[in-house]
């Protein structure tokens, strides 16, 4: 297994809006940043993007023609023809007329702005392991670079089946730059980061994230991993900073965290599929692990996303 796929599989991503643009100078477009991921892709000419006043970003970035452009949600950001352009809203935003003469232009930009969004808190942790913009020059031999060319290609036709194509065209995009994106990051989830640096763990972290049902302890975890008890539990706590155990147990609640937020199921139901033995079990864990019960936490949480 897996470990990002198992991510992906259970973060119910979905595309919203994915729009070609072509501008001449002077142009600027402002995306709010209620957007949780937003795409960029420039086809032809450059493009500036920046954030104003968030740590850990250096300044505007140089999108050149098959560089591809990640942003976190949190404030607004900014695409423009330089940097501090003055910048309107993507309603106020108008594309000038895409016809072969107009594109044919050398100072002319054709770019991909898309917004992706994930459900739940296993699609958000994803997210929030991001730096809040991460740029990916265009290489020839990356599947990007063809990714990006494809999806140009795919918008500027009106052919048949062309959504469900760029739907799937967008989707290989964000996997790519969230693959790209995690093993760049300075605070990557913690079974991306032990995964990469002690491959001996990923056996068992494979193990507990997709069967966190099963019974787990110490000794069948370090056996999945070929290792003895002691030298596993050394291992996992040097690399993770915390105990198996510890760890087996933030992941079901993870899962059920995802769960009360993105499905009908009862606490019964989920106590089932992550492992408890009863309702009562789940929900005493639960109410240890977030301070109250399952279905107050779900209550509370959807009042706060509305």
């Amino acid at each position: 297994m897996d470990l990002l796929q198992e991510h992906l599989m259970r973060a119910r991503a979905s595309g919203g809006v994915f729009a070609r643009s072509t501008a001449r100078p002077p142009w600027g477009l402002r995306l709010p940043g209620a957007i949780q991921l937003a795409v960029h892709a420039v086809i032809q000419g450059t493009a500036w993007l920046w954030v104003d006043g968030v740590d850990g970003v250096d300044g505007p970035t140089e999108l050149r023609p098959g560089d591809l452009a990640l942003v976190r949600g949190g404030p607004d950001h900014f695409i423009a023809h330089q940097p501090g352009a003055p910048c309107v809203t993507h309603e106020e935003f108008q594309s000038l007329p895409d016809t072969d003469e107009y594109v044919a232009g050398n100072s002319v930009a054709v770019f991909l702005c898309g917004a992706y969004r994930f459900a739940g808190d296993i699609g958000r942790s994803l997210v929030d392991a991001l730096p809040p913009v991460l740029s990916l020059p265009a290489s020839i031999d990356d599947p990007i670079h063809a990714v990006v060319s494809l999806l140009s290609r795919e918008m500027a036709h009106e052919q048949p089946g062309r959504q469900t194509i760029l739907d799937r065209l967008l989707d290989v995009l964000v996997v790519l730059g969230l693959r790209s994106g995690l093993g760049r990051s300075p605070n990557p989830p913690a079974w991306f980061r032990a995964a990469a640096a002690d491959p001996r763990l990923e056996p068992a972290l494979q193990a507990i994230h997709g069967e966190p049902e099963k019974p787990w302890t110490v000794v069948e975890l370090a056996r999945t991993s070929h290792m003895s008890r002691a030298n596993f539990a050394r291992a996992f706590q040097q690399m993770l900073g915390q105990t198996p155990m510890r760890y087996l147990t933030d992941w079901r609640m993870t899962l059920a965290r995802d769960l009360l937020l993105t499905s009908d199921e009862t606490p019964e139901q989920i106590a089932s599929h992550i492992g408890y033995g009863s309702v009562y079990a789940f929900t005493t864990a639960f109410h240890r692990h977030h301070g109250q019960p399952p279905r107050r936490w779900k209550h509370a949480a959807a009042n706060s996303l509305t």
